[in-house]
């Protein structure tokens, strides 16, 4: 029955992307954090986390993009906790067709 289970799960994942925007005068540490409170967050709800993307410094900040694969409860979850998050400035999720 697991196997069903997770075949049904497997069938409702979507893809997504996600751009995170850390403070300028973040550090390798709040960046590393920032990536691993993600990955945490896409491994509890069964998902997966392509190659992370550190696009730099611009003027609104440090930009950290994911690539992710998610059920819609999933993104929901994530989206919950990285709005709370203090070191996240700003954030951007976008399902990808």
């Amino acid at each position: 029955m697991k196997g069903v289970f997770s075949n049904a799960i497997l069938s409702l994942m979507r893809k997504y992307e996600l751009t995170v925007v850390l403070d300028g005068k973040a550090t390798a540490s709040k960046k590393k954090a920032a990536s691993e409170m993600v990955e945490k967050v896409v491994a509890i709800s069964e998902g997966k986390v392509g190659k992370i993307e550190d696009w730099g410094a611009k003027a609104a900040g440090i930009y950290l993009h994911f690539p992710l694969e998610l059920t819609g409860q999933g993104a929901k979850a994530l989206l919950a906790k990285v709005a709370v998050e203090n070191d996240i400035k700003k954030y951007l999720l976008v399902k990808v067709k």
